[in-house]
């Protein structure tokens, strides 16, 4: 990932950085375990004062979302992106042992594959329906979330959406989340998740993408027009002011701020479009008849959907499985 603060952007440099790296770490463009600049060299990069990094990486590993190895560096935490999974990694051992066995025996790979998919099936329909909940920040977006989520899980599994503010507030939502089976969220929302619902709460994080649509607004906007970018978040205005230039790059006049700044509705009376963040969707008050409005709207990724929240459930099920299988021997 490249790192750039835009320095004249009204959102402090610390802030920025403090985003970039969230960011990076809840839609993917920081992984698990990739390594960050030192901090000289980060400071140096962005020209900013090596004390302001180091500040921001206190702050986010307190969070849980990078750690430092003395004499190593500083990495992103593969905890706080949700991808340690040591039953995972165990379960994985067991089924190289079974194609090891099944080798021994003759038996070929595909005939292993047959057995193994019509066990699977058999499993799968046996196995009790799994109740999941996804904790988002905004109303809205959540449920665009799930709905999208909701489309590819197996049938049977349900999956609702509570925002935080939810969770704190209403007894019921509380509840609903406290009994779910599996709770996912945003990589770099899960310690405030965890911290909050409690550690023996199974939790994954998936990550998010701009959404298609949001790309075709963008790529739609009058080359000749003002654009106004709107970030609910001082920290997210460097990230999504970069992905309106990278989805719009025919856009050549952009004017960006922040959903508390004092000057917000001068910069909403320039404009002749607007792209505003989740969470900002009351600026459609606020702007003149005519503008072209629309959310920067991510997605979850489809492949994390595919290859972390899918295998989630299905090792979730076969440890039911496994415990009534064990109650009734």
């Amino acid at each position: 990932m490249e790192f750039a603060v835009d320095h004249a952007l009204p959102v402090a440099l610390g802030v920025q950085l403090r985003g970039l790296i969230e960011y990076g770490v809840a839609c993917g463009q920081l992984m698990p375990g990739d390594r960050l600049p030192s901090v000289r060299d980060m400071a140096t990069q962005l020209g900013i004062a090596p004390m302001t990094v180091s500040n921001v990486y206190a702050g986010l590993q307190e969070a849980g979302l990078i750690e430092a190895h003395r004499g190593q560096g500083t990495f992103v935490s593969r905890a706080a992106a949700g991808f340690a999974r040591p039953q995972l990694a165990a379960l994985q051992r067991r089924v190289d042992d079974l194609i090891g066995a099944a080798a021994a025996e003759g038996i070929e790979p595909a005939e292993l594959a047959r057995l193994f998919n019509a066990r699977l099936h058999r499993s799968h329909a046996a196995g009790r329906a799994l109740r999941i909940v996804f904790v988002g920040v905004f109303a809205e977006a959540t449920r665009a979330y799930v709905a999208e989520i909701q489309r590819r899980l197996p049938r049977g599994d349900t999956l609702t959406g509570i925002t935080l503010d939810e969770f704190t507030r209403s007894d019921v939502a509380r509840q609903r989340a406290l009994s779910a089976d599996l709770i996912v969220t945003f990589a770099n929302r899960k310690a405030e998740v965890v911290d909050l619902m409690g550690s023996d709460r199974r939790v994954v994080t998936i990550r998010f993408i701009p959404a298609d649509q949001t790309r075709t607004a963008l790529a739609t906007i009058d080359p000749r027009a003002r654009l106004g970018v709107i970030s609910t978040f001082p920290e997210f205005l460097p990230i999504m002011k970069a992905g309106v230039q990278q989805f719009a790059p025919h856009v050549r006049r952009l004017e960006a701020t922040v959903l508390q700044s004092p000057d917000l509705k001068e910069v909403l009376r320039r404009v002749d479009a607007v792209v505003y963040a989740s969470g900002s969707e009351r600026i459609r008050r606020m702007i003149k008849p005519g503008v072209q409005a629309f959310e920067y709207r991510h997605a979850p990724d489809p492949h994390e959907i595919d290859e972390v929240l899918l295998p989630t459930l299905e090792e979730l099920r076969a440890d039911t499985l496994s415990r009534r299988a064990s109650a009734a021997g």
